[in-house]
């Protein structure tokens, strides 16, 4: 049997008796012949809590000493699971992110991955042990510091890790049991996908799902390496992330080819929107915006320009971000203000994003105005528009999300007639 990746979150180690269950499926693992590596995020809600200390000691942190602080949630858990794999009579050895060869930029809170180079770890496996490593860190090339990844990177610790390792899968177990077509936590009624291509997947998390992370997928989709997600609360097979689908038996029959195929609705009120007004319509405004922005180190999602009004010669650019960099975006904006000649800067963190992903939406226009026909009867006003060959988002107001969801979800046929999906833990993650 060969190489197994196994990542588990937060709500699946929530305390000792997560801890104890988890410890017991990666040991069943291990007797049905697999080499098994395990990430680990930190227990429960563990980080959210030490980001909150943080903040009561310095309104500001220093980027080292707070991915210091952060990292010491995962290494609580790899050490207790470590323990508890050994209680089982199986031997197994616990890794820092730096212990493990995760090495990274050197961007406090926020590191991309570089290189991996897990020696250690394949030593470890070479002696018959269970490989634990902490996950969402890793060591910078340069100064040898103590990175954090970001959120979701105990996920694209895993995946880098198969990766490095020429894993056969890697299996991210999580509270819900599997990809669903939304959040089963807004729609009741959401049906578990069996499978989805990495592209469509990409989509998703990019544009809110949270089952997984964009990075953790794009990782995936550049090694080929497939992500099987599963829950660690139940024994249900789960959902397949993976560049080419698996073969299907004779018996199911042909598919029609240009058939427009849906596969989810995807929300997002993490952002924020800020338009820039009375911008003065000529070549290279633009770009000096979108380089503040960039040299501020915040990335952007959707963009939206105004026609220029011909009384004036200017225009109006909104665009789409974080909410958590929304004041540094503000900052870097009126620093830049003087190249720009901009009239004013709007700000607006009650917005919310809708997505519907599904191969084949380029070549079907029914399925755009479905979507927007959706939209229209269930009252919701629509503030900016953004597609791509598999995507179709929208802005609107946040106190509108849950419904526009719900509503897109029941247009497209996307409604279970099975139970409703569980949420074994709170988080999805």
């Amino acid at each position: 049997m060969g190489l197994v990746v196994q990542k588990y979150g937060g709500s699946s180690v929530a305390d000792a008796e997560g801890i104890k269950r988890v410890a017991k499926r990666i040991v069943e693992a291990k007797k049905n012949g697999h080499q098994v590596v395990v990430v680990v995020s930190a227990m429960g809600d563990t980080t959210d809590e030490l980001i909150d200390l943080a903040e009561q000691v310095s309104p500001m942190p220093a980027g080292r000493e707070f991915d210091m602080l952060l990292t010491a949630g995962e290494r609580i858990s790899m050490a207790l699971l470590a323990m508890a794999i050994k209680n089982l009579g199986h031997e197994a050895q616990s890794f820092t992110g730096s212990q493990a060869g995760v090495i990274t930029d050197s961007v406090h809170n926020k590191a991309r991955i570089i290189d991996v180079t897990p020696g250690r770890i394949r030593t470890a496996l070479d002696e018959g042990n269970i490989a634990i490593v902490a996950g969402f860190q890793g060591v910078s090339q340069d100064k040898k510091d103590i990175t954090t990844l970001g959120r979701g990177g105990s996920d694209t610790t895993a995946v880098a890790l198969a990766a490095a390792l020429n894993a056969e899968v890697c299996e991210i177990y999580t509270d819900v049991d599997g990809v669903f077509t939304a959040d089963p936590r807004v729609v009741k009624k959401a049906r578990k996908i069996d499978w989805i291509s990495s592209e469509d997947m990409l989509e998703l998390a990019a544009s809110g799902s949270k089952v997984l992370l964009h990075r953790c997928v794009e990782y995936a989709r550049r090694y080929d390496i497939p992500i099987h997600v599963r829950s660690s609360f139940s024994g249900l097979p789960g959902t397949w992330v993976s560049n080419e689908k698996p073969e299907k038996p004779e018996s199911q029959g042909d598919q029609q080819v240009e058939h427009a195929i849906i596969s989810g609705v995807a929300h997002d009120v993490s952002e924020a929107k800020i338009t820039v007004v009375g911008v003065p319509d000529k070549p290279g405004e633009a770009a000096v915006i979108f380089r503040a922005i960039a040299d501020a180190e915040i990335n952007i999602d959707m963009i939206v320009q105004n026609v220029s009004a011909a009384s004036t010669g200017l225009t109006d650019i909104s665009f789409t971000l974080p909410k958590s960099e929304g004041r540094k975006a503000i900052d870097a904006l009126e620093k830049a203000k003087g190249g720009i000649g901009f009239e004013s800067l709007r700000y607006d963190d009650q917005i919310g994003k809708i997505s519907l992903v599904g191969a084949g939406m380029k070549t079907n226009p029914g399925v755009t105005a479905s979507f927007f026909q959706a939209l229209s009867d269930a009252g919701v006003n629509i503030e900016l528009i953004s597609t791509s060959e598999i995507r179709i988002s929208v802005v609107t107001r946040q106190d509108d999300v849950p419904g526009a969801v719900r509503a897109v979800h029941s247009a497209f046929g996307l409604d279970s007639d099975s139970d409703e999906a569980v949420v074994y833990g709170g988080t999805g993650r």
